[in-house]
């Protein structure tokens, strides 16, 4: 049997934590051979119920599920961790604009970045799930000074699939059938789901939907379905962003040929600011993420990805004393 590995979750009483937690426990992560020790973060008010999930996964008496930690202290909830997810982060409140909202998580994810770097593994992964995700993950890299940029990465695996669903129910196919389809930028309104590269079944996907269609309702649509969830439910997406989240450290820890979007720290790939948390087109191979490389853009991709890194400049402008 391997060695457990330790899996830090912050926000872990929330839903999405809860939604996830049980998941990583039964092997969906790293797989039904990898024992997992979980250290589980939560602020003090929520502590009595990060209790109760705790005796839940007790209660689940998941073979896999070596230990658990709850605490509201980074410093022990970080301890030696191998895979971080930082899903704990403050909501926009009435009236918050996006600024305030940036400047609130940015104390968070800068303590979180600094206890990160002094007390986790030297080779640990960190995905950000909490919003606003590309910039809090800046704010995290920025703060872990001892470790490598590409260390970190942060969530839109959740607005691909949204994109992949959408796109196999426009064209009448099961979703295995589309391909190479990629998520740019920022997760926020301003995301480019493209598919000029993208197959349907091996026939491009453009040839197989109207332009307008593409331009003026796939776009839009998977741009503002977290919104649109929110006044479905009366709350945000919490089951199938656990399953991104899982699905994005499996990927990444395990590999994949396939085309999948995650964001990372931007090298000038595509001409895109270097230093920005940016969502590429990627694969993954021996723990890391490898951007795909010389995909072919037109004019309107270009002027989208344009638009999206505007926004994270913007972003990265409004906290720049946290950096």
């Amino acid at each position: 049997m391997k060695e457990p590995l330790r899996i830090t979750v912050t926000g872990a009483a929330g839903q999405i934590g809860y939604a996830m937690l049980f998941r990583i426990a039964s092997g969906e992560m790293l797989g039904v051979d990898q024992p997992v020790i979980l250290q589980l973060l939560e602020i003090p008010p929520a502590m009595n119920a990060l209790e109760g999930v705790v005796m839940e996964l007790q209660d689940c008496a998941f073979p896999l599920l070596r230990g658990v930690v709850s605490t509201s202290r980074p410093e022990e909830a970080f301890s030696g961790a191998e895979f971080v997810l930082l899903v704990g982060a403050r909501p926009r409140g009435p009236g918050m604009e996006r600024k305030d909202l940036l400047e609130a998580n940015g104390a968070i994810f800068t303590g979180q970045g600094r206890a990160i770097n002094d007390y986790a593994s030297k080779n640990v992964k960190v995905l950000v799930v909490g919003n606003p995700a590309n910039t809090n993950c800046l704010i995290a890299v920025n703060n872990a000074k001892d470790l490598r940029p590409e260390q970190f990465s942060s969530m839109t695996i959740l607005d691909h699939n949204r994109a992949i669903a959408l796109l196999a129910e426009r064209t009448g196919v099961h979703i295995t059938e589309v391909q190479d389809l990629a998520v740019w930028g920022n997760h926020s309104a301003t995301m480019f789901p493209e598919l000029l590269s993208a197959t349907i079944g091996g026939t491009p996907a453009l040839e197989l939907v109207d332009f307008e269609w593409y331009r003026d309702k796939f776009i839009p649509t998977v741009q503002q379905r977290g919104a649109e969830i929110i006044r479905a439910r009366g709350s945000s997406s919490a089951a199938s962003a656990a399953n991104a989240a899982i699905q994005h450290m499996r990927l990444w820890s395990l590999g994949t040929n396939a085309v999948t979007s995650m964001g990372t720290v931007s090298r000038g790939d595509y001409d895109i600011t270097e230093g920005i948390v940016y969502s590429y087109p990627v694969t993954c191979s021996a723990g890391k993420i490898e951007i795909v490389k010389r995909r072919t853009l037109d004019e309107f991709c270009i002027d989208r990805l344009r638009l999206t890194e505007n926004e994270l400049l913007e972003e990265r402008d409004a906290i720049k004393h946290l950096l």
